[in-house]
């Protein structure tokens, strides 16, 4: 038996006038709903009362009936605030930072990119930019509001610039464009595409994007990678629709990092584009997608629900090991506040900071020496054998789960 919190619900909707921003054709269908979440994920938070008044946005995803793309319907752009306080690096895990230095030298010899110019949008700290121009060698621009120059330590030739990449940037030139976790983030994503290829014009430029990959989350129902900074979701057929859309060959599709990731690499098109690749999925199996994904999220949501509640209730103490997006969206969904204390980062920028809106201690590794877990709650099971190394590390005997 399923146990929902009020504030979510799985309505089956139709919305004839809502305009797909991706393919840009009427009618949705409306699927989930959050009626109250963060507004940001990364944002930090110094106090505890910073955190529980933090503003809240409703969650209204839908899915176009023409492309199969995903999307918040509720989204209002004008409320999102990334600055410098935005903490979203995952470049403090070895998991993570092996998986970017193998793509890395995988896009150097495959295009070649070796002594060329490498323009990066959304560039955030500069991990990936710097590890592409040390590597090539290459030049690089990259653009990100929530850039920090005191984090990069690089001798390669980069100008960072910290703002969003607009209308008045899209005279910079390069050979290879590149765009990792940021597409999900923007609202009028085919609008976004047309001005990425207007600003390539008639230079062959390598086009390479990357982005979380929305099939898997609605299999899984995993609601804990749905959340109010994440206003659109793509699957590979709908993302390269839009490529097509925008006058772009679509070259490669590609699923990466245990099948989380979604890569694609494109080339500007002078003419008509080419047809389909056999990643591509049919819209038809998007929609399947979709109504299992009704059954399969609440049975998640009840699931872990249950799980953290009587976990405490025996005095068992549990602790979420990853203080990011996912665990934003697995504490507020749920509505966890009291029966966990502490959220566990490995990111030391964040520790002493505190959770939006349910309030939970941002805390180190170390902390847990004291603490003394019997549940640990990681938020990516691909991080589970390095968080267990740090449990044993610790000499932590507690039991160690993934979403």
């Amino acid at each position: 038996m399923n146990t929902l919190p009020d504030q979510v619900s799985f309505p089956e909707e139709y919305l004839p006038d809502c305009v797909c921003p991706n393919c840009l054709t009427p009618g949705a269908e409306r699927f989930y709903h959050v009626a109250r979440v963060p507004v940001h994920s990364c944002l930090l938070m110094a106090t505890r009362a910073d955190a529980l008044s933090f503003q809240c946005g409703p969650l209204d995803l839908a899915v176009c009936r023409s492309c199969g793309f995903l999307f918040n319907t509720a989204y209002d752009a004008s409320v999102q605030n990334y600055s410098q306080d935005y903490e979203e690096t995952q470049g403090f895990s070895d998991t993570f930072n092996r998986f970017a230095r193998d793509l890395v030298g995988q896009l150097v010899e495959k295009h070649d990119l070796r002594n060329k110019t490498a323009l990066e949008i959304g560039c955030g700290k500069g991990e990936f930019l710097v590890c592409l121009c040390e590597t090539g060698p290459n030049t690089g621009i990259g653009l990100d509001p929530s850039y920090r120059p005191e984090r990069t330590d690089s001798t390669a030739r980069i100008d960072f610039i910290q703002d969003f990449y607009s209308e008045k940037y899209t005279d910079l030139q390069a050979d290879f464009v590149c765009c990792r976790h940021t597409l999900e983030h923007i609202g009028p994503t085919g609008e976004f595409m047309a001005m990425v290829r207007r600003a390539i014009g008639d230079k062959g430029s390598i086009v390479f994007f990357e982005l979380p990959e929305g099939m898997r989350v609605l299999r899984e129902g995993a609601f804990w990678d749905m959340y109010y900074e994440h206003c659109s979701y793509f699957t590979p057929g709908s993302l390269a629709r839009v490529f097509r859309d925008n006058h772009f060959n679509v070259t490669e599709l590609e699923l990466v990092y245990d099948d989380q990731y979604l890569l694609i690499t494109a080339l500007p098109a002078g003419g008509p584009t080419t047809g389909h690749l056999p990643e591509e999925e049919p819209v038809a199996e998007v929609l399947q997608a979709v109504a299992d994904f009704r059954r399969t999220c609440a049975q998640k949501i009840t699931y872990w629900g249950r799980y953290v509640r009587e976990a405490h209730a025996r005095g068992q103490r549990v602790v979420l090991w990853g203080s990011g997006s996912k665990a934003v969206s697995f504490l507020t969904t749920i509505g966890l506040v009291d029966e966990i204390e502490h959220v566990v980062d490995i990111n030391p920028h964040k520790h002493g900071r505190f959770m939006p809106i349910t309030g939970q201690e941002i805390i180190g590794p170390e902390q847990l020496a004291d603490y003394r877990p019997q549940h640990v709650i990681a938020m990516n099971p691909i991080y589970t054998n390095e968080i267990q190394a740090d449990l044993d590390r610790l000499e932590i005997d507690a039991r160690l789960v993934a979403v």
